[in-house]
């Protein structure tokens, strides 16, 4: 067995993605299109989370969901999809662990394509005032 598959070895990389973002894009979709935008990008539960900071502080809601736009970018990246099928806006979320981790979220039928090629997904994410950013290490597939 490879010394990376090894119980409590490092495991390897299947895909890196990154993405940068300016938060004025995201504002700009937003006055241009509404909430239509959001749902086309936002999952169920990133949707009512960004709905309940945006209604606390506006400018909180866009830069949340600026940062979940650009790790749905950075996801894609990291599978090698981009955006084409099963990878669609929705199908990817970034939630929140107990203790506040970012996760990924996936749905069907992208998380059984996933599931089948790749091991777990980590993200990061962070923002400024004007830009967000995303990224995504993906694990190889254990046997």
């Amino acid at each position: 067995m490879p010394e990376s598959l090894r119980e409590g070895a490092l495991p390897a990389l299947a895909g890196i993605g990154i993405d940068l973002l300016r938060v004025e894009r995201i504002e700009q979709a937003l006055a241009r299109r509404g909430d239509r935008f959001a749902q086309k990008i936002l999952g169920a539960e990133e949707f009512a989370k960004f709905t309940a900071r945006r209604n606390r502080d506006p400018q909180r809601g866009v830069r949340f969901l600026a940062t979940r736009f650009a790790a749905k970018e950075a996801f894609s990246k990291a599978v090698g999809l981009g955006m084409r099928m099963p990878m669609t806006w929705r199908r990817m979320q970034t939630l929140n662990a107990p203790g506040g981790r970012p996760i990924v979220v996936l749905a069907e039928p992208l998380k059984t394509w996933y599931e089948a090629r790749f091991g777990a997904a980590h993200v990061s994410l962070t923002d400024e005032h004007d830009m967000v950013a995303a990224y995504v290490i993906v694990e190889t597939r254990r046997p």
